[in-house]
């Protein structure tokens, strides 16, 4: 996909023309495989362009491997809660596919596409791990990949059990009443809604350009294999029959490569983005969990403020001496931030879902027009290589 189309990236503006306004543009190139064995892996030049005087210089080239990637997502879904953070690609754990050219450049594209969201979102730009990520030299990076640790450590299959707790938590009592921890408002409900269903809908989309892709790829190789089969039969025959039947084989093995290529394209521009959305809708419902887990907190603080409220009454009723003891421990909960954090998150996530739902109709928008597109230069490329033999091979069947 040409990069200035793409919204995926974030802004596409050449630093150049934003001389006069802030900017920051950050590209992931030069994929290298360094080490043998299981310990390989794929090193990237991450270059860095900026006028934010936050920054060490106009640019900065630094080296970073995808567990750097990793760092930065984690530390950004530690601090920034009620943000969506953009999702990275999945680890291949199949050796045989990690070090593909394939993989590797749907990886750097994936990577890019990552780091380009958070420098192009208003509040991630401006985080000091971004800086960090995006400045700091190698050993700095390996040392703070040491000292991480994160809801993202965990396997999937945690992340997903962790998950579905939030979701059933019941609380036995919440201010004198039973009924469960766990918010119920219709916003809430029609959000959590919509991205399930989501999640469904380009799901089975993506499942579905998957096969066209591996269609593309099978469809190309049968062309090939026919046309050297062809191409035999005509050095048989020696005859205008025979050329035109090596003309019919050299045109097989011509739209041969033409599907190879738009399989690729098919690959990058579209089956790629929709999976990119598939990981999107999976880091919303990791926010979707936080925000439960917050509501959870909000609520037990209720609780707890309202037992060391009727304790605190008791004891006063009582002139008991521990009254002052009581009543600054009624002050330190009711100082807790647990609401606040509540009342952030919803705040952001409705902000979110708005900005999520805007960039999505962009991309998406790109990447159904990509496959339209592609798909009309290949059955024109195809129509066309047809077209031009009928006549030879009309010729030789009225002979």
């Amino acid at each position: 996909m040409n990069p200035t189309q793409r919204s995926l990236s974030g802004s596409t503006q050449s630093p150049r023309s934003q001389s006069s306004q802030p900017f920051l543009s950050v590209s992931v190139t030069d994929p290298v495989k360094l080490g043998n064995g299981v310990q390989a892996y794929i090193s990237y030049r991450v270059i860095t362009q900026t006028n934010f005087p936050e920054y060490q210089g106009p640019e900065k080239i630094v080296i970073r491997r995808y567990s750097d990637f990793v760092w930065l997502r984690d530390r950004l879904f530690e601090k920034y809660k009620g943000i969506f953070i953009p999702p990275l690609p999945e680890k291949s754990a199949v050796e045989k596919f990690r070090f593909s050219a394939e993989f590797i450049e749907m990886r750097r594209q994936a990577l890019d596409i990552f780091v380009n969201r958070i420098a192009s979102h208003h509040e991630l730009q401006q985080s000091e791990d971004l800086r960090t990520f995006l400045q700091a030299d190698e050993e700095t990076m390996e040392r703070l990949r040491s000292q991480e640790t994160g809801i993202f450590k965990k396997k999937p299959a945690d992340l997903m059990q962790i998950f579905k707790d939030v979701q059933s938590k019941v609380s036995d009592v919440v201010l004198g009443k039973e009924k469960p921890v766990e918010e119920s408002t219709p916003e809430y409900e029609k959000m959590k809604h919509y991205i399930f269903e989501l999640e469904n809908h380009v799901a089975e989309a993506q499942k579905h350009a998957y096969r066209l892709v591996k269609r593309h790829r099978e469809l190309g190789q049968s062309l090939s294999d026919f046309g050297k089969a062809v191409k035999l039969l005509g050095d048989c025959e020696g005859n205008a029959l025979g050329k035109a039947f090596s003309e019919l084989g050299a045109k097989s093995e011509t739209l041969s490569m033409k599907l190879q290529k738009e399989a690729y394209h098919l690959l990058m521009n579209f089956e790629e983005p929709l999976k990119d959305y598939v990981r999107a809708v999976q880091s919303i419902k990791a926010t979707i969990a936080e925000r439960a887990n917050a509501f959870r907190r909000q609520c037990e603080l209720a609780e707890t403020l309202k037992l060391k409220e009727i304790n605190l009454d008791k004891l006063m009723l009582t002139r008991s001496d521990k009254v002052g003891e009581a009543q600054l421990e009624y002050n330190e909960a009711k100082s807790e931030q647990a609401a606040k954090t509540f009342e952030t998150i919803v705040r952001l996530m409705n902000e979110e879902i708005v900005r999520f739902q805007e960039q999505k109709t962009r991309d998406l928008g790109i990447a159904f027009h990509e496959f339209a597109k592609g798909q009309a230069r290949l059955a024109n490329g195809i129509a066309e290589a047809w077209r031009s033999l009928l006549p030879k091979l009309e010729a030789c069947s009225s002979s």
